[in-house]
């Protein structure tokens, strides 16, 4: 009798543990919704969005994601794409000198997107979401619009 609860109790024990890492797979540190900090995020050249919410939704393959601000000068602002992971060139909405994005997964923590106008590449953003998932980093480097450097590194908060 206590051979068979052992047996029942190491049985479910092992299912509870796959079913968390299959979870915990699946799952991506992407994911979420982020709220820029804007005392910890610094914009070269500036002026600094008033405020910016980016909403992801991604798995190990595939990646949704929104954006939406208010610009220094006090207009709205949304960006939007749906890509997968795969380096193929997406199309991307609301950037003013981009029209496709590609993806790639540097490591589960880390991502990198391409930004390109015409198949030129205008920007790189390389995202990292910290150990404890409360923080992602992403950084701006390229041309924005009229042509000037951007290295911009913005702070997200999760929400």
């Amino acid at each position: 009798m206590r051979i068979k609860m052992f047996a029942t109790f190491i049985t479910t024990l092992l299912l509870v543990a796959l079913a968390l890492s299959v979870s915990a797979a699946t799952a991506d540190q992407q994911s979420g919704t982020w709220k820029m900090n804007s005392t910890k995020s610094k914009y070269s050249p500036g002026p600094a969005p008033k405020s910016i919410t980016v909403t992801i939704d991604s798995d190990a393959d595939n990646v949704k994601l929104s954006s939406e601000g208010i610009d220094a000068a006090g207009n709205p602002t949304h960006v939007a794409y749906t890509a997968k992971y795969d380096g193929k060139d997406y199309p991307i909405t609301g950037v003013p000198n981009a029209d496709t994005v590609a993806l790639k997964r540097i490591d589960d923590r880390t991502t990198q997107s391409t930004v390109k106008q015409a198949g030129q590449v205008v920007m790189t953003v390389t995202s990292v979401v910290s150990k404890n998932g409360k923080t992602r980093t992403s950084t701006f480097k390229g041309k924005d619009a009229q042509g000037q450097d951007v290295n911009n590194v913005v702070v997200y908060d999760k929400q």
